[in-house]
């Protein structure tokens, strides 16, 4: 391997490579700090939350939802209601709501801010030194945030037959009569109810025997109910072997318990997981290690470990490929990038919520059941039903629960989800308390307004409080209530 010379100055302090959430918030940092910063995108400004992910994910299941809420006209005392839209409007809004918050994201904006903005495909060609458009940039530090891409499964006749994936399905226009999405994971499930509410014959299928994995059962079963329940086919246990056309059809044979299964819809969407960016950037010239899942590997620091001044972030880092955690990890490579030498920082990992935006929504922050057992971590369970919550009664949202895992005999919270209507946003709180160490007696402390979905996060802490009252101090204030009658 060759040996690079370092340079004796340098043109730059900094360059990030890539504009997503992570690439964007490092840059914006150094420039804030008056380091000299360049950043670089070969494609689009905002990378794959504003253009495939987030932003475009949710303004499709906003449109769902309303269609959903308006074939529930009767649940409310409305008279019956046809809804009629055509498809490519509802896909056109996407691309409006994505155009409205681009200039959030846009070069414009960078270059106010004080970051210089290069559009090109860059590429490592030492370890102080980037080749962008012919152009040969040095800086002190390089992060790396090219985030990450659709995995595609190496299935026979996938290809030859056409797919789309959550980075292309935002090009459809004519609406597909049926659809079988293929991953039972986040993206998988809640584009499976968008299109579903949509009018889209769905068949999800998945290999694994439940859908998200990641979350405790019970979480898995009433998803899956509410799916089946809206007239979604999912198919659990059924790999997909091979994919081919027959006439107009595309077709996925599928094995279920040894047993030859065939699907047969118009189009198929592959949302089986993602894949690093790490192809074009000349890694591998220069040594820089990749984890077993093709992320880039970095200490606790964010560093790699053969150049400390190169450092990755974001989804083509991980561990957790979410927008939020991009964004966090951001500050931590921009900081040490800039002022490692002097003093660095420890990613911090300790607090990180997340949320599946299906209806109803599943949101976590730190352990569940399943990772306490895995890791042999102790722990209680209070449980919440939404079903005795006055708002959600009123609003006709009483599906789901709060469960909050604590510490053994204390109210120290290891780990939270909510399975609810807006759950993304009742996390918050639990989210908080956990960042500065409040218990559940805290939050029981804590004036909630009536009625609230909020009132269902007091009511669990309440719960918890319930099954620890003091017996001994109960059993001594009623003797002592008994003495005053007397």
């Amino acid at each position: 391997m060759t040996e690079h010379k370092k340079p004796k100055k340098f043109d730059r302090n900094m360059i990030v490579i890539g504009a997503g959430s992570a690439g964007l918030v490092t840059s914006y940092i150094a420039a804030t700090v008056k380091a000299k910063v360049t950043l670089i995108e070969g494609h689009r400004m905002g990378g794959d939350c504003l253009n495939t992910g987030c932003v475009p994910s949710k303004a499709l299941l906003r449109s769902a939802a309303v269609i959903h809420e308006m074939g529930r006209a009767a649940d409310f005392g409305l008279k019956p209601v046809t809804v009629d839209f055509d498809f490519a409007d509802v896909m056109d809004r996407v691309q409006q709501k994505i155009e409205t918050i681009a200039p959030h994201d846009s070069i414009e904006r960078y270059t106010q801010l004080g970051v210089e903005c290069i559009t090109g495909y860059a590429k490592l060609i030492s370890p102080w030194e980037v080749e962008v458009n012919g152009q040969i940039l040095s800086a002190r530090s390089i992060v790396i945030a090219t985030g990450a891409r659709p995995a595609l499964p190496p299935i026979p006749g996938l290809a030859n037959t056409g797919f789309v994936t959550s980075d292309t399905v935002w090009d459809l226009r004519a609406k597909p009569k049926s659809i079988a999405i293929m991953g039972g994971g986040p993206i998988g499930c809640e584009l499976s109810q968008a299109f579903s509410r949509l009018g889209v014959e769905v068949m999800q299928i998945e290999m694994l025997p439940r859908l998200l994995m990641r979350e405790d059962e019970e979480v898995s079963a009433l998803v899956l109910q509410q799916f089946r329940e809206q007239g979604i086919r999912v198919m659990l246990e059924h790999k997909v072997v091979g994919v081919d056309r027959y006439a107009r059809d595309k077709v996925l044979i599928c094995e279920h318990h040894g047993k030859r299964v065939v699907v047969n819809c118009d189009e198929i969407l592959v949302a089986v997981g993602r894949t690093a960016n790490v192809d074009g950037l000349g890694l591998e010239d220069l040594g820089i290690e990749l984890n077993p899942n093709r992320t880039i590997k970095t200490d606790d620091y964010l560093r790699t470990p053969k150049f400390p001044h190169i450092l990755a972030c974001g989804d083509v880092a991980g561990p957790y490929q979410f927008t939020h955690t991009a964004s966090h990890q951001a500050w931590y490579a921009s900081v040490n990038g800039l002022f490692g030498s002097l003093k660095k920082f420890k990613a911090d990992y300790s607090v990180i919520p997340w949320a599946t935006f299906t209806d109803p929504e599943v949101a976590r922050v730190g352990l569940n059941e399943l990772e306490a057992q895995e890791r042999n971590i102790p722990y209680e369970v209070t449980r919440y039903s939404l079903s005795g919550l006055d708002r959600a009664i009123t609003d006709d949202e009483t599906q789901g629960f709060v469960k909050v895992l604590t510490k053994p005999g204390k109210d120290k919270i290891l780990g939270v989800t909510i399975v609810a209507a807006h759950a993304g946003e009742l996390i918050a709180e639990y989210v908080l308390a956990m960042k500065h160490g409040l218990g559940l007696n805290k939050l029981l402390g804590t004036i909630h307004i009536y009625p609230t979905m909020n009132e269902a996060n007091k009511n669990t802490a309440g719960e918890w409080r319930k099954n620890h009252k003091p017996e001994w101090l109960l059993r001594w204030v009623e003797r002592y209530h008994h003495w005053r009658r007397h």
